[in-house]
């Protein structure tokens, strides 16, 4: 497999992945370019890479910069902007957590608030099991919501240190 084989094998994998973690092909192709690339590409060189539109180009780089996953660049000399992505694995991996945490945890926490089942006194067998799977779902969504917020604010050594002595 040659080098540019490789690279795009790379871009379209990371592409399919992206719609694991809340975002769409294209989004996640782009990411993968800048990723990879060692110099900051222009909305111009990422469309002609990947040959998309431009519009759509300059979409997605907007909604990967609202994820934290791409920064503009600044080249002195060009009217252009540059984008570059971020190259810390574990920085990319904490920025994935908040997004998905903000767009598929939080929903659940508030839907799970708004019902408060405290005020709630189970007459019959259907609303005992309304009360425990509403009861199972806030102590996982509770577990959940922790884990991601410990994994947000560790650094990398810790993660891999205790990652590893999990599977031992």
């Amino acid at each position: 497999m040659t080098q540019q084989e490789k690279k795009e094998k790379f871009i379209q994998s990371w592409g399919a992945l992206g719609s694991n973690w809340g975002i769409n092909r294209t989004m996640a192709q782009i990411h993968a370019l800048l990723l990879i690339s060692a110099k900051p590409l222009s909305a111009q060189a990422i469309k002609d890479e990947l040959k998309i539109s431009v519009g759509n180009a300059n979409m997605n780089i907007r909604a990967l910069i609202d994820w934290g996953l791409v920064h503009k660049k600044l080249i002195s000399g060009e009217r252009k902007e540059f984008f570059i992505a971020e190259k810390d694995m574990w920085e990319v991996v904490k920025k994935i957590i908040i997004q998905r945490k903000k767009k598929e945890l939080e929903p659940i926490l508030k839907m799970l608030g708004d019902i408060n089942i405290s005020e709630m006194d189970p007459k019959d067998l259907e609303e005992e099991e309304f009360v425990k799977v509403i009861k199972d779902l806030e102590l996982y969504s509770n577990k959940i919501d922790n884990t991601f917020d410990t994994l947000i604010n560790a650094d990398s050594n810790w993660f891999v240190g205790t990652f590893m002595r999990m599977i031992r």
